[in-house]
């Protein structure tokens, strides 16, 4: 379907009072996948709302660099700054350009990309890194008193899950193969329920001891002693 004609659906479908939303599920349900974003139904329910009846796109007259306007760079900028996983087909319906010319924008002039969120073991709060701040900083003023007897002293611990069977991974699971021959297959596994809790303590010469808790288990029924220096 003309995106012109989803403009038409939204107006009508506005003009009879609908919300942002119930227009949205009349859409989602007519033209399931096909359906236009919600920014797209926001943007044109706007445009609707201050008065505007064309459903056509306005004339953008000469080359290309109309497309990279300063007032179509900073809607894509407020777009994305809004809702930063927003698709490229989705700002191009809202914007009324091209998915080409979007990515232009948002690579060559505006120096933006779309990257994975990265995994972290967890969020600290404000309190969490005001607390690490100050035991460094206790840290750093004994290691400048005297370095050797500090690390010589300094012990760190830490924790962490060891499963009795953990499946190789895909990059594990890879195999030469002959042209013609079809990627190997192998069944879905995953990690065992049995697992024992691991742990580490250790100082600046290596791993000085490990302790093992099986999972149910608390420090009360099996204790974990540090060996005797």
């Amino acid at each position: 379907m003309e995106k012109e004609q989803y403009r038409s659906v939204i107006r009508f479908l506005f003009l009879e009072g609908k919300s942002r939303s119930e227009i949205k599920e009349r859409l989602d349900a007519v033209y399931g996948d096909s359906s236009p974003s919600m920014a797209t139904v926001k943007n044109w329910f706007n445009e609707f709302q201050r008065g505007r009846t064309s459903v056509f796109d306005e004339p953008r007259p000469g080359a290309p660099k109309t497309a990279t306007a300063e007032k179509n760079v900073t809607k894509i900028h407020d777009l994305v700054l809004a809702d930063r996983r927003l698709k490229v087909r989705e700002i191009a319906e809202t914007v009324g350009i091209s998915k080409d010319r979007v990515g232009h924008i948002l690579h060559e002039i505006l120096g933006m990309r779309k990257l994975s969120a990265r995994w972290v073991p967890r969020l600290l709060t404000p309190d969490n890194k005001r607390n690490r701040e100050t035991t460094s900083e206790q840290c750093l003023t004994l290691f400048k008193r005297n370095s050797k007897e500090f690390l010589r002293r300094f012990v760190t611990v830490d924790e962490t899950w060891i499963h009795w069977y953990t499946p190789e991974t895909k990059e594990q699971s890879k195999q030469w193969t002959s042209p013609g021959e079809r990627a190997p297959k192998k069944a879905k596994t995953v990690q065992s329920a049995g697992k024992v809790m691991a742990t580490v303590f250790w100082d600046s010469q290596g791993v000085i001891y490990i302790d093992y808790l099986e999972k149910g288990k608390t420090k009360g029924t099996q204790g974990c002693t540090m060996p005797n220096y």
